[in-house]
């Protein structure tokens, strides 16, 4: 683990890197801000009524010295976010409606966003995941050629890395879906390091099984394989014939993947969801995400239940997205 965040800073140091934090009043946003003010590779930019923020830090015991704090109600740029915002929603919103939005912390974040002022931002710690993703669907959108966002997580245990999508946002793909998940997977797992093998993953092997859930993974393979055919992808797999190389050679002889995968995509979120959390649980792997794919600038959502320290490191990977992407 010390390795992977050792090398992600090595790819953001003295980048000048910006990365806003909504939630501002969280005790632990603002003990991860000081931790990465103190280390000077990623700069917090929190946002919130200074008044407030301050009596968190202070009952906290936790010093913003040197940190920047933005007000909405006092932004210096507030009628050209106004203006920007009107123009980004064509039409969906009124001035006035902008400016009411604009008081959504994580609306405001997003705007801070896709006007340059930071290079991505973390939200969730007080947020659900659909408060912070609405705002980064609306006005920073997802990148050409991609339908939907997904939300991935880096597994990692010692020196193993996995990526395991899609965890976090979509509850039922399609064949379509899961083709962008499996592309978007790949080009994370390659953005940290990860030379992607992606396994589509099923309750069947190479046709053991027959049913329509199993010919829209393969489908979803097939399409895939269109997209990006100079990634390796393949299934439809059971784990264990993704994962285990005496599994793949009895259950797919024939396939590319023989029991080395690195990227899993999941039939469902229901899948996924359970699957990540068994081998955080169960398996003693770090889940770090989930990591939002498939959008123009980075933003990543936080568990409700996260710590500081989960706080920090997402940062870090959002701050490394934002100069890989």
């Amino acid at each position: 683990m010390t390795n992977f965040f050792d090398n992600i800073k090595q790819t953001i140091t003295g980048k000048h890197i910006k990365i806003v934090l909504p939630e501002g009043t969280d005790e632990r946003v603002l003990q991860a801000a000081v931790k990465l003010q103190r280390e000077g590779i990623v700069t917090p930019i929190l946002i919130g009524s200074r008044d407030l923020v301050n009596a968190v830090a202070k009952q906290a015991e936790v010093e913003l010295t040197g940190i920047e704090v933005v007000d909405p109600v006092q932004f210096e740029k507030l009628d050209e976010m106004i203006e920007q915002f009107v123009e980004r929603r064509n039409g969906k919103a009124t001035p006035a409606q902008a400016r009411i939005q604009l008081k959504d912390l994580n609306t405001f974040g997003t705007m801070l966003v896709y006007m340059g002022y930071v290079q991505g931002l973390v939200s969730g710690a007080a947020h659900t995941t659909a408060e912070t993703v609405r705002p980064a669907l609306r006005i920073i959108k997802t990148k050409p050629g991609v339908s939907k966002t997904s939300g991935a997580f880096i597994m990692v245990r010692g020196e193993e890395r996995y990526v395991f999508a899609d965890c976090a946002i979509n509850i039922a793909p399609t064949s379509e879906d899961l083709a962008e998940i499996a592309v978007e997977s790949a080009k994370t797992a390659k953005a940290f390091g990860i030379e992607p093998k992606v396994a589509m993953l099923s309750f069947s092997t190479k046709g053991s099984a027959a049913s329509p859930e199993t010919r829209k993974i393969e489908t979803a393979m097939k399409l895939a394989q269109l997209k990006a055919p100079q990634v390796t992808i393949d299934g439809e797999f059971q784990f264990d014939a993704a994962f285990v190389p005496a599994v793949a050679k009895k259950k797919a002889p024939g396939s590319v993947i023989q029991g080395d995968a690195n990227v899993f995509v999941f039939p469902s979120l229901e899948a996924g969801n359970i699957g990540y959390k068994l081998a955080e649980r169960l398996g003693g792997f770090e889940a770090i995400g989930p990591i939002l794919q498939g959008l123009n600038m980075p933003v990543n959502d936080l568990s409700r239940g996260c710590s500081a320290d989960d706080v920090y490191k997402l940062v870090l990977i959002t701050a490394a997205q934002s100069v890989i992407a």
